[in-house]
């Protein structure tokens, strides 16, 4: 009989041994895989002197633009260009019929030696009327009217040295010249055209280098370019739209309107800038980025670096303890490719979490990819691709 109890009783302890093993495993199997710290990319805040600007946008426009018209009218013998040709200033650009106006300077030089030829006379006649005139062989009113046509004579030979000039200066304008350096456009009349004074457009030339950069300012910007304005002369960095940010060429700023445009709010200004390899092209919209003033030591960091809330724009510091700190910062104006000054909430040589804060809580530790995160990477390999090093700084 007691062996009989003793078989009794181990069955309900051998129920319960397995019942507890079995608890156990559901136990550990709920706990999982240890968890892994975010891993994260980071890069240094970095102190440069910064500029403070204004982003415009504008057209270029030619610095000198002159359309040719005839100062005489006749029929276009001769084109002496190509259209689009680079032009030198007094270049030979077209030729008028110079026949009618040849004829023309003929007679005048003709009327001019008989009108010297008439007041020739005229001298001499009175020459020897004053001879005789204390003789009383001539009335003095006889002396007084040859004085009167000595006087007419003169007249008329300063008018027929008149009529000579202008026959010449006609002639002249049968040939016509460029008057400045420029690009030629297209033609506007053809050999045979028979254009008219002053009326007819014959070409454009543009003269391309120097080139401005007309853009505005809102009024209230205005203030502020008067007060660097009267420090010196301002910068300004132009750049077509499909230039990359870092190819702006550098000019100055030459004009500012006297008013202010009551439709637009707006003041026009210009910059002149060099154009010698002809990138910028009149009519073209250009980018401009007026240059205010420079900023000592402002602290830039990746514009990417930074994140929006309710509260504003915030970033993750990485601590030298390895935790994230949440920072509400201050922004700046962007600069360069990527870079964005931020004037309150960060320091530079603090890093900052530039990849990964989506996962990264504050206070939390974080891994730092490149500092030797590789055996402790989580399965499956570290999120996300290629990011910026530690080393990374955007460019000022």
């Amino acid at each position: 009989m007691k062996w009989g109890f003793a078989r009794i009783g181990l069955v309900p302890a051998l129920a319960c041994l397995v019942a507890l093993s079995g608890c156990g495993k559901k136990s550990t199997e709920a706990a999982g895989p240890p968890q892994f710290a975010p891993l994260v990319t980071v890069a240094q805040a970095t102190a440069h002197d910064v500029p403070v600007y204004l982003e415009e946008i504008g057209r270029s426009g030619a610095f000198e633009s002159v359309t040719v018209t005839p100062q005489i009218s006749g029929r276009i013998t001769e084109r002496h260009f190509e259209d689009g040709a680079e032009l030198k200033k007094d270049q030979l650009l077209f030729t008028i019929d110079p026949r009618p106006y040849q004829a023309q300077l003929d007679s005048a030089q003709a009327q001019l030696a008989q009108s010297k030829a008439a007041l020739d006379l005229a001298n001499t006649q009175l020459k020897m009327y004053a001879s005789v005139a204390d003789t009383r062989a001539v009335s003095q009113i006889d002396v007084e009217t040859k004085k009167n046509t000595v006087a007419i004579d003169q007249a008329q030979v300063q008018s027929a040295e008149a009529a000579v000039e202008t026959a010449k200066l006609n002639l002249e304008y049968c040939s016509i010249h460029s008057p400045i350096d420029g690009r030629a456009g297209a033609r506007l009349v053809d050999v045979g055209n028979v254009v008219q004074t002053n009326t007819t457009g014959l070409l454009l030339i543009q003269r391309l280098d120097p080139i401005y950069a007309d853009f505005t300012v809102t009024e209230s910007d205005l203030p502020e370019v008067q007060r660097e304005l009267a420090k010196g002369i301002l910068q300004a960095r132009v750049r077509i739209p499909s230039d990359p940010p870092d190819r702006g060429r550098q000019g100055k700023l030459t004009f500012v309107d006297n008013s202010v445009q009551n439709a637009t709010g707006t003041v026009n200004l210009r910059a002149t800038l060099p154009n010698a390899d002809h990138h910028f092209w009149p009519g073209q919209f250009v980018n401009v980025t007026l240059i205010l003033a420079t900023t000592k030591g402002a602290v830039l960091i990746p514009n990417q670096a930074t994140q929006i809330s309710q509260q504003g724009p915030y970033i993750f510091v990485v601590k030298p303890d390895g935790t994230a700190e949440m920072r509400q910062v201050t922004l700046g104006q962007r600069q360069g490719d990527g870079g964005v000054v931020v004037t309150k909430g960060v320091s530079a040589g603090e890093n900052v979490i530039v990849t990964g804060q989506l996962t990264v809580m504050p206070g939390a530790k974080v891994r730092v990819q490149g500092e030797g995160d590789a055996g402790n990477a989580p399965p499956g390999g570290a999120p996300g691709g290629k990011s910026p090093s530690a080393g990374d700084t955007p460019k000022s």
